[in-house]
């Protein structure tokens, strides 16, 4: 992963976006398209570094929605013909490499875009999409009302130490993965220990630990109004939307990375949009290195396009979870694991939470 990050040629590509898009700039005023993504920070940080730019370079107008990741949204658009989303963020780690099995999400033209695969995070596994960001879940809290700081994840088990509520997304991915590193397994064994039945079992065991003191999350905005509630003492959130109550808030927020979980996000493209060639225009512009870049302005995810590490701005290089600093007991979550065993844990997961 590091050394995938560590970048030697981007400027000589920084101009092509403006290359490749010069004739788009010949769209006619009713051409738009609908972009869907997740909300919040991380959709401000799309609508400056990318929406805004691209429509201003095209004239194609962005029209944005948002979900929650439903892959059965998608799914309905498609098998009833009725699709209107023209781009959609999607999670790789919750259903993009099922999408793409399943044929719900139209194959990428690498050609057609005009970029090079072999530039980008996880491009063994992008038939289907285009990597937005690497963003990070960690576990954050508030340090005027927990001055004793968690250090490890094992601390987010620990409720003698740290007594309270603790805030966990509402399903298995990650959860799981943390509860065996809290149990003692090293992290590049984790998915080969949950691949086995006993390891699924040892990792719900050590849920049952912190189950009654657990507040579930469903929304990325949720975890920072947990914390700023006092309703937990610590939270699994998104990096970013943290440093964004830091920075815009004014939060006293904290960051613990360790076992922090690595996920990258993609552009795709639902099957049978009616814009799909405006579709790969907008991708091709807002995964050119310079606009991915720019995001890191806005909110501090890593670039999904290596060659845009070399145009950030240092300042901002530490507050990325690619960091090296933060790198040292990450997990790089693994999403073909999820394609292949979520159909099966997902729904443990709800028995177990019903019980």
């Amino acid at each position: 992963m590091r050394k995938s990050l560590i970048i030697t040629c981007a400027r000589a590509v920084i101009g092509l976006q403006v290359i490749a898009l010069a004739p788009a700039k010949l769209a006619f005023a009713g051409d738009q398209l609908t972009i869907t993504a997740f909300g919040g920070a991380v959709q401000t940080s799309q609508r400056k570094a990318f929406f805004e730019p691209f429509s201003k370079a095209t004239g194609i107008k962005i029209i944005e929605d948002e979900y929650n990741g439903e892959v059965a949204k998608i799914r309905a658009m498609v098998e009833t013909k009725t699709v209107s989303w023209d781009v959609v963020d999607t999670a790789a780690g919750g259903g993009f490499m099922q999408m793409c099995a399943d044929g719900i999400i139209e194959k990428i033209d690498w050609n057609k875009l005009g970029l090079d695969r072999a530039k980008f995070l996880a491009n063994d596994k992008l038939d289907c999409g285009v990597p937005t960001i690497a963003a990070a879940t960690i576990i954050a809290y508030d340090k005027d009302k927990l001055p004793n700081s968690p250090k490890t994840i094992a601390d987010l088990f620990d409720v003698q130490k740290f007594p309270g509520k603790r805030g966990l997304i509402k399903d298995p991915w990650g959860n799981l993965e943390w509860a065996l590193i809290a149990d003692g397994v090293a992290v590049k064994d984790v998915y080969k220990v949950l691949g086995t039945p006993e390891g699924v079992d040892r990792a719900f065991r050590k849920l049952d630990a912190i189950k009654k003191d657990v507040v579930w999350w469903t929304a990325g905005a949720q975890p920072p109004q947990l914390l700023a509630d006092g309703q937990v003492v610590m939270t699994a959130a998104y990096n970013g939307r943290i440093y964004d109550a830091v920075k815009n808030s004014g939060k006293h927020f904290e960051i613990m990375w360790d076992a922090a979980l690595l996920a990258w996000n993609a552009w795709v493209i639902p099957k049978g949009g009616p814009r799909r060639d405006d579709a790969y225009k907008f991708i091709a512009f807002a995964a050119s290195p310079q606009a991915q870049a720019n995001q890191t302005r806005y909110i501090p995810y890593a670039p999904g396009n290596t060659d845009a590490m070399a145009l950030v701005d240092p300042a901002i290089l530490p507050n990325l979870p690619t960091a090296p600093e933060h790198m040292g007991n990450a997990i790089l979550t693994d999403p073909t694991f999820w394609a292949e065993k979520g159909a099966e844990l997902r729904p443990r997961f709800t028995a177990w939470l019903a019980k």
